[in-house]
């Protein structure tokens, strides 16, 4: 019964919010901003029954999409045809060479219909969203010509789902969320410390054992633990699927299998992969562990190769991350093998002094560990991709995320690697969306606002334009030690993603903050009638009392 009155009143909701609409002109400031819109003289056109979409066959996808994109908004339920007849009005779809950049799209509205020509079909899907977000306010379309295309090649957002694992429906729902912000690169950080999360199959005790902890912590920074177990994984055909899934909507998914560091679920696995032997435990709290791969020993390399292998089989992406921060040197500085691995490589000594904590001394091993990485991944046709502290000594072909700031990516497009900007300064979506967190849900810290977000500039004025066209684009990242579940990972992204969309897409010259939060305050229409929880800090007067809030 209480759900029948829920249904019931979800139904009388939107019957309201669509009479409400009903004779309303469509708003074509949507987010992210297209570069250009041009208003044109001439009647409307109404999207109303008697509508078709007209698309050709390698572009059924996009019509598809498109058609549940306007059922929900407008509910009208447009039939997709592929030849065109007289006297019926269209919204066509095609891709056109008129369309200089393979992302961009042209949208033009007149009396007589609507067409979406694209670069690819990536464009014409991204003047679909622009389309469907437009349509918020009302299905009277005025005539115009918008000439769209994005900033940045790479527009990304992450997702950690080793700290704590999410299912396979919630990635979908999330992948659902990177489209309608016109995003194209989807990361999928698989493995850590705290969980191994992909099935391996010449490896399977990475899911037996180290998909498994046997407690998490409670709190920030504290020594209390849960003691309750905790795991979960995805299988390959899973995984294959959320790459479909992804395809679908013009997303490459990109994992990540971080190494040689956090890599303490893999030597619960299997001990012999580390310095020491063991016994090691898939990790209960947060933070850098000492236990790191042994990168002297040659069935380590066995290990990351028989592990990319199967991860290049699942993800056809170019691209493969490698992680490669935060490796403590540590249990490197008390291994013999690993101690004469540095010596051998011309570096290392047998003084306690060149070996300290406090110095970089042993960072070659790293290096000699990222290049053989690297030397298969190109051997296979693949691009490594890495966090920032790689840039030592890596090869020329390495792609560089730059999280510790915008720093170590501005020096590494100036030597000439291809670069991701995704500096904690602005990206960490972890962190918290105002200053008190008394209210809040993560207990990260940081404080990174909406505002803040949208300030970013990836590319520094002073570096050569050689070094800017190496920034490929940006991406925020979320990390999930304080987000235990999927409410709270949409909280922490939205609205921030959008923030984000426009630094991705539109050109810093259009970007108005002021008129972006006129934009956003539309777009939530869309994030309620999709069931995305988000952060109502701008709009107090949608927030719940504070005793209510999470």
């Amino acid at each position: 019964m209480r759900r029948c009155c829920f249904i019931i009143l979800s139904l009388f909701n939107y019957y309201i919010a669509t009479m409400s609409m009903a004779g309303n002109p469509a708003n074509y400031n949507v987010v992210p901003l297209p570069q250009s819109i041009v208003e044109q003289k001439g009647e409307a056109f109404v999207l109303e029954d008697g509508v078709q979409i007209l698309a050709p066959a390698d572009l059924q996808g996009e019509a598809e999409f498109l058609r549940q994109y306007l059922k929900e908004v407008t509910w009208n339920d447009l039939p997709i045809v592929s030849k065109r007849m007289k006297r019926v009005r269209y919204i066509e779809l095609s891709v056109s060479p008129a369309v200089k950049q393979r992302e961009g799209y042209i949208l033009t509205v007149s009396k007589s219909g609507v067409t979406i020509q694209g670069g690819s079909a990536a464009g014409v899907f991204y003047g679909i969203q622009t389309l469907r977000k437009a349509l918020l306010e009302g299905p009277i379309l005025n005539p115009v010509i918008i000439t769209d295309a994005p900033r940045f090649s790479w527009r990304g957002m992450h997702l950690d789902c080793s700290r704590h694992f999410f299912s396979v429906a919630f990635v979908k729902k999330y992948i659902d969320l990177l489209a309608m912000h016109n995003m194209n690169v989807f990361h999928w950080h698989l493995t850590d410390d705290q969980g191994w999360r992909i099935e391996i199959k010449k490896w399977p005790k990475l899911i037996s054992v180290g998909s498994q902890r046997s407690g998490t912590i409670i709190g920030t920074n504290s020594d209390l633990d849960d003691h309750t177990p905790y795991g979960g994984y995805y299988t390959q055909q899973e995984a294959r699927d959320i790459v479909a899934y992804a395809k679908a909507r013009h997303i490459t998914v990109i994992p990540e299998i971080d190494m040689p560091g956090h890599m303490l679920a893999a030597l619960a696995s299997y001990p012999e992969l580390g310095c020491t032997g063991g016994p090691y435990e898939v990790g209960h709290y947060w933070g850098v562990y000492k236990d790191v791969l042994c990168v002297a020993n040659e069935r380590v390399y066995q290990f990351v190769e028989d592990v990319l292998m199967e991860v290049m089989d699942i993800f056809p992406s170019e691209v493969i991350h490698i992680g490669g921060d935060e490796t403590p040197t540590d249990k490197w500085q008390q291994c013999p093998k690993c101690l004469a691995l540095g010596a051998k490589l011309g570096t290392a000594t047998t003084s306690d002094e060149e070996f300290s904590p406090l110095t970089s001394k042993l960072s070659v091993l790293q290096a000699h560990f990222t290049r053989r990485v690297f030397d298969f991944l190109t051997a296979h046709r693949r691009r490594a991709l890495g966090w920032d502290e790689i840039l030592d000594d890596c090869p020329q072909d390495a792609m560089i995320m730059s999280w510790r700031g915008s720093e170590p990516g501005a020096k590494a497009a100036a030597l000439g690697h291809d670069v991701v900007m995704t500096p904690t300064t602005h990206c960490y979506f972890d962190y918290q969306q105002v200053e008190d967190p008394q209210f809040e849900p993560s207990r990260c810290g940081g404080y990174i606002p909406v505002e803040k977000v949208y300030d970013l500039n990836p590319v520094a004025d002073s570096l050569s334009a050689e070094a800017q066209a190496h920034i490929l684009g940006v991406q925020a990242n979320l990390w999930t030690e304080y987000v235990t579940n999927e409410e709270m990972a949409e909280y922490q992204a939205l609205p921030r993603m959008s923030a984000l969309a426009e630094v991705q897409w539109t050109q810093p010259a259009q970007k108005d903050y002021e008129a972006f939060l006129q934009r956003l305050t539309r777009l939530t229409q869309l994030f309620e009638r999709q069931g995305y929880t988000y952060a109502k800090h701008l709009w107090p007067e949608r927030q719940m009392p504070s005793r209510w809030q999470f």
